[in-house]
């Protein structure tokens, strides 16, 4: 194995575990989690917490197993530019700060970035079904669209001071 392999071998593993991690929560504490998004503004505060728990556990398995890496990496940009607006933004860089910085997120979205650009390497199911050709220029489009696909979620269902669950 080559050392490029194994470092992105191991970002995907640990960016996976972060994220099943977040999801399995939401999931567990499903109630708290709508709870929580109401009043951070989102609409359909239930659906969102669903989703959120169910889309997490997804990116942070296709990360692990390398499975469509790129898609999975872009996902992940998406779930944390979602946070960052809805949430971390207003409190400041650092996460010490009350409320949460955004250095967490941001970290979490530009390692994502980096491996949607670098590709899932050769320990992965991507490079065993030879569909590991979407990294580079392809794979950073790909992991814009995260950004662009967090922003279009956050325009469509949040709304400040205005929560429905």
């Amino acid at each position: 194995m080559e050392p490029t392999d194994l470092a992105l071998l191991i970002l995907r593993l640990w960016l996976g575990i972060v994220i099943i991690a977040h999801g399995l929560n939401h999931g567990r504490r499903l109630d708290g989690t709508t709870s929580w998004f109401a009043s951070l503004g989102w609409q359909r505060a239930r659906m969102q917490a669903i989703l959120s728990a169910v889309v997490e556990v997804a990116i942070g398995v296709g990360l692990i197993v390398g499975l469509l890496t790129t898609f999975a990496a872009a996902g992940l940009i998406a779930t944390m530019f979602v946070a960052y607006l809805s949430n971390h933004r207003p409190n400041g860089f650092f996460i010490f700060r009350k409320g949460e910085g955004y250095e967490y997120v941001a970290t979490i979205a530009f390692a994502s970035l980096a491996l949607a650009m670098l590709g899932a390497g050769d320990v992965s199911v991507d490079a065993a079904f030879g569909i590991d050709g979407l990294a580079g220029w392809t794979g950073l489009a790909i992991g814009v669209g995260g950004f662009i696909v967090g922003a279009l979620q956050v325009a469509a269902f949040w709304r400040p001071g205005r929560a429905k669950i």
